[in-house]
């Protein structure tokens, strides 16, 4: 984290001289287009370039972050292994009857929902994802045409016995 911060840092104090030169360059110039006033633009925009990459390495590492603490959070919510002292007793008093489940079993359910997520959003209408009849999926086909015995599809059958 902290050599992207460090990139980050030193890719906008470039940015910034390159603005100065530009400002420089124009005053001594007059306002006049002039070769050194063309070189300092193009110094100017590659800096920009730079400082912009810069940026999105920044927002990709905060991204991965939330993420990884989303996910981790996630997992201890469904699992029951809060670090939080008063976590407990507020799952408890919000899903009395869930019983937590496994991590990977999790991890595996999320997988399976990202799947049917992507599955839709590529526009998967076919016959797979079509419900009795050939129409739309119904709630009792389950998602994406999978058999659902119980509220619970048939890829999960573990999850039915808690």
């Amino acid at each position: 984290m902290d050599a992207t911060v460090d990139e980050l840092s030193a890719a906008y104090k470039e940015f910034v001289a390159a603005a100065v030169a530009v400002m420089e360059a124009r005053e001594q110039s007059g306002g006049q287009k002039t070769a050194a006033t063309d070189a300092a633009l193009e110094a100017f925009k590659q800096r920009w370039e730079l400082f912009r990459v810069s940026c999105d390495h920044a927002e990709e590492l905060v991204e991965s972050i939330r993420q990884r603490i989303g996910s981790e959070c996630l997992v201890d919510e469904a699992t029951g292994s809060s670090s939080s002292a008063s976590a407990p007793a507020s799952v408890a008093l919000a899903a009395p009857g869930i019983k937590p489940i496994s991590a990977v079993r999790l991890e595996q359910m999320s997988k399976a929902v990202r799947w049917l997520v992507i599955e839709l959003q590529h526009g998967a209408g076919g016959p797979s994802a079509a419900g009795p009849g050939g129409g739309v999926s119904t709630p009792a086909a389950g998602a994406g045409g999978q058999h659902v015995h119980g509220g619970v599809e048939s890829r999960f059958p573990e999850d039915g016995t808690q």
